[in-house]
């Protein structure tokens, strides 16, 4: 009996402090995710405008070149840009739309701000396309500065909550 209480106890306490570190985690991972990001956008970038490199191919180097954990997005526009042989490259960035959002853990603003890219890739000279890559490459910028911020607040408090509620819980049922 003793041991079956003992499991229960250490079994509530483990969900609980596991479920508080996975909500803290999903702040954590969209602050590392966005640096990524800005970083593949950046490859992106010299591709395009300093490597004058078409289209498909720079998106292709770009998953080379990136962090596999945000870069793969890349390939994924690419090949549904080929195989699908779409006529706007904005298509192709709105069937990796929910990926954005579940993958990545990326809010509202932030797959609005890839997206923008998507809307405006290939569609103007190169000078445009680099006034362009430095548009966005400052509203990511805001945007990871918020997430350190989400990141500080929320990632502790969540972490700390599920604790928390575990001894809670364990304290009620005893």
């Amino acid at each position: 009996m003793l041991f079956l209480k003992l499991f229960s106890i250490t079994s509530i306490f483990g969900i609980c402090t596991f479920i508080g570190y996975y909500y803290g985690q999903k702040y954590a991972l969209r602050f590392e995710n966005l640096v990524y990001l800005e970083q593949c956008i950046k490859i992106l970038e010299t591709e395009i405008v300093y490597g004058a490199t078409p289209l498909p191919e720079a998106l292709s180097n770009v998953y080379k070149k990136g962090k596999t954990r945000v870069s793969y997005i890349f390939e994924e526009i690419k090949s549904d840009l080929v195989l699908s042989k779409r006529n706007f490259v904005y298509e192709s960035f709105l069937e990796i739309e929910a990926e954005l959002y579940n993958g990545l853990y990326f809010k509202k603003e932030d797959v609005e701000i890839f997206l923008s890219l998507g809307r405006v890739l290939g569609s103007s000279d190169r000078l445009d396309q680099s006034k362009i890559f430095k548009l966005i490459l400052n509203q990511i910028g805001a945007q990871i500065e918020e997430a350190k911020m989400e990141k500080r607040q929320n990632e502790k408090l969540y972490r700390s909550l599920g604790v928390i509620v575990g001894i809670g819980i364990i304290i009620l049922l005893i």
